[in-house]
């Protein structure tokens, strides 16, 4: 039996274009965003974040990252503004990451890595579900934020402390009353650009918004990261490190910012 894809050296993101080759297609994530090439877009919108604490519903380990999922029938966490036309809701977020002391954030900036990397997703409602709305280029809209190691992030602990429930594939517990606005920088300046999710099926179905300013976490917070496994339980035990895809060609693409 083929492996199904992952992060190790035989189903890793180098070799995710033999079972899905879109891969190889023009509009992939992440990108390397080169600084120097970015254009300022004064027609941007400030990004509007608006986060319900009630909609949070769940956290899973998923055996590649784990996911806090919210509930998305109505329009009280949502998305708008930036590049965006229309109301686009949240549908869960997640973290890639290094190894210990390693650096796993998905995008990079000139080259440069950051620790990790937050993804909150969001669809489009002009759709009539998340599974019509990855069939269309717009139908997808990801905040991307950056961590670095620094201070404790007390909105994140919360988060931090249930994964203790969740420590092997397919494990998934309750998750209640969180706002993941919490998670944000100060700042919300952002890079724009049309590309892909960044795990298979890799669909061409999302407008990136990649926040400049970096949130800190502590180094305990992102140990416990890496205190996840990516087997089930009766697996012999892999420890969830490095479930990040590098850098993809850009491929004529442009980026453009929100700030000069």
């Amino acid at each position: 039996m083929a492996h199904s894809w992952g992060y190790g050296p035989d189903n890793g993101p180098n070799t995710w274009h033999n079972s899905f080759p879109i891969a190889l297609q023009d509009h992939q994530s992440p990108i390397d965003i080169k600084t120097s090439e970015v254009k300022h877009d004064s027609s941007l919108k400030p990004l509007s974040i608006s986060y319900d604490p009630s909609t949070a519903k769940a956290i899973l380990n998923n055996g590649h990252a784990f996911n806090v999922e919210f509930d998305d029938a109505e329009d009280k966490s949502v998305l708008r503004g930036g590049a965006l036309e229309g109301t686009y809701r949240l549908k869960q977020f997640h973290f890639h990451w290094g190894s210990c002391d390693g650096h796993g954030s998905e995008h990079t900036i000139d080259g440069v890595k950051y620790e990790a990397e937050l993804h909150l997703v969001h669809w489009n409602t002009k759709y009539a579900t998340f599974g019509e709305a990855v069939k269309h280029c717009d139908g997808l809209a990801v905040v991307g934020v950056f961590l670095k190691v620094g201070d404790a992030r007390p909105e994140l602990q919360q988060v931090i402390d249930a994964l203790s429930l969740i420590p092997t594939k397919g494990k998934e517990a309750p998750f209640h009353n969180f706002d993941p606005s919490g998670l944000l920088p100060g700042s919300l300046d952002f890079w724009t650009y049309s590309g892909s999710l960044t795990t298979p099926p890799l669909l061409q179905c999302v407008v990136w918004n990649v926040l400049k300013q970096p949130i800190t976490v502590s180094s305990d917070q992102l140990s416990k990261l890496r205190g996840l496994y990516f087997n089930d339980e009766q697996e012999s035990p892999c420890h969830m490190v490095d479930n990040y895809r590098p850098p993809q060609p850009l491929k004529g693409r442009l980026v453009r910012a929100s700030f000069h």
